[in-house]
């Protein structure tokens, strides 16, 4: 018993001293307390997950107006419509900047094919943005089916003179980042109206570039070249019509029909539209954008109406969240992304101009589908600095940083020496949709798209706070 007596008011004590509260150590006067970034990453997802307006917004954009093709009404319409946007949230900086647009009218359209004598067949088709059509004649010829460079250069001179060339080259499905493989080929020599025309040939045929198996047939945009004689006339057709083409073209002469009125109408202007809260430390520039326009025959849903509404939802959220950034934070939306690129250098050869100092852009313009990181295209320095950070976003799925090529909008803004990087999103699903009819709201994944808002708001804070 005389043990316990002498062991109880020992622990007593101790117990007892463990109840008196820490004192906290003194802040030194000047230093600023360390972010918990974890907790600044929740903040953004709670308000985003809980309280985004994305896809309400994408919902007014594709289903309340629809096409948004450069120079039309309704590209005219989203204008009004962005702007409208960005004041209902408490953005007072917004205005817009001029770029050249080509007037480019597809009009009436229609593919046959035939075998011998036989009847007329009908084919789903779509002309090349940009393309030359027929003047509203038909165009009668041969086909000759290529699948290969290598097939193309084997052919003599003659050959192709007076033929309609179809090209049949799938998207590569052993490559599984799908971008990839559209790019891959996209950049052929085998889809080139101007190479083609070289041969004497009189028109182009492509299989679209899609992974999806039906029948719906994908946009594609034109260049000629400048010293091209012909301008021929070009045009796209389904996968699953290119390949029973393919079939009947190699057992006999097939022959086919083309009359195209799309004709171009020279230019006028479109505007970017930019929206910013200025920075409270200094006036450098962190920008973020997407394309306004989409092409002329979907609502431009995934290209690239989500990226609009994710870029209009960071400046919401950090107004939401009464962030004061340090930097200024800017959303530029593009114009004449699909058949033109003008909005894009306007807006870089702006920053030129105007010696802005810009320390970081972002572009998204992938679809809306699940986040998985981002492509860091800047110095390895830069990369370096960025890399520590992936231990925040992996809650929220976002992994991957280890790509290193931005290609969307921002992309002029690389002759700047201005850091880049774009968001990688699962991709699997955005070439079934791409430049076609398919490309509409009921293709978007409400949670997929907020996420997507979250990781760009996420790194648009760290880079705000960090660089």
């Amino acid at each position: 018993m005389k043990k316990i007596f002498i062991i109880l008011p020992l622990f007593l004590s101790g117990f007892l001293f463990s109840q008196k509260k820490p004192q906290k150590s003194p802040v030194k006067k000047g230093t600023i307390a360390k972010l918990n970034y974890h907790d600044e990453f929740r903040k953004i997802s709670d308000e985003i997950m809980t309280n985004g307006t994305a896809y309400n917004n994408l919902g007014e954009l594709t289903k309340g107006i629809g096409p948004r093709f450069s120079a039309t009404p309704g590209y005219a319409k989203a204008v009004e419509w962005a702007e409208k946007k960005f004041r209902e949230i408490g953005i007072n900086m917004i205005w817009r900047q001029e770029a050249k647009a080509p007037v480019w009218i597809r009009g009436k359209e229609s593919l046959q094919i035939r075998t011998g004598n036989g009847d007329w067949k009908n084919i789903r088709m779509l002309s090349f943005g940009n393309s030359e059509g027929t003047g509203g004649k038909d165009l009668v010829g041969e086909i000759v089916l290529i699948n290969s460079t290598s097939e193309l250069n084997a052919m003599s001179i003659g050959q192709l003179k007076d033929k309609i060339v179809f090209v049949n080259v799938p998207m590569d499905p052993k490559i599984i980042n799908t971008s990839d493989a559209y790019l891959q080929a996209a950049k052929s020599k085998l889809i080139s109206a101007s190479v083609i025309a070289k041969t004497g040939a009189k028109a182009l045929i492509i299989r679209s570039l899609t992974t999806a198996g039906d029948d719906t047939p994908h946009a594609k945009m034109i260049y000629y070249e400048p010293d091209d004689k012909v301008k021929i006339p070009a045009l796209s057709i389904g996968v699953r019509s290119a390949d029973e083409l393919e079939k009947i073209v190699k057992k006999q002469k097939v022959t086919a029909k083309i009359n195209m009125t799309a004709e171009s109408k020279g230019d006028t202007t479109n505007p970017n539209i930019i929206a910013e809260i200025g920075g409270k430390k200094d006036s450098k520039v962190i920008v973020l954008g997407a394309q306004l326009d989409s092409w002329d025959i979907g609502e431009g849903a995934t290209d690239d109406g989500t990226g609009v509404v994710q870029c209009i939802e960071v400046l919401r959220t950090l107004k939401a969240l009464g962030y004061e950034n340090n930097h200024t934070i800017r959303v530029v939306l593009y114009a004449n992304s699909e058949n033109g690129g003008q909005g894009r250098e306007m807006y870089a050869a702006y920053v030129k101009k105007k010696d802005e100092k810009h320390i970081f852009a972002l572009g998204t313009d992938a679809g809306g589908y699940s986040p998985r990181g981002f492509s860091l295209d800047m110095s390895p320095q830069r990369r370096r600095l960025v890399y520590p950070w992936k231990e925040y976003f992996l809650p929220y799925g976002v992994y991957d940083f280890d790509q290193t090529e931005a290609i969307q909008d921002i992309s002029p803004l690389k002759k700047l020496d201005i850091p880049l990087a774009e968001l990688v999103v699962d991709t699997q699903r955005y070439f079934d949709y791409h430049h076609s009819e398919q490309d509409t709201f009921d293709k978007i994944n409400k949670r997929e798209l907020l996420l997507g808002a979250v990781a760009i708001t996420q790194l648009i804070f760290m880079v705000d706070k960090n660089w």
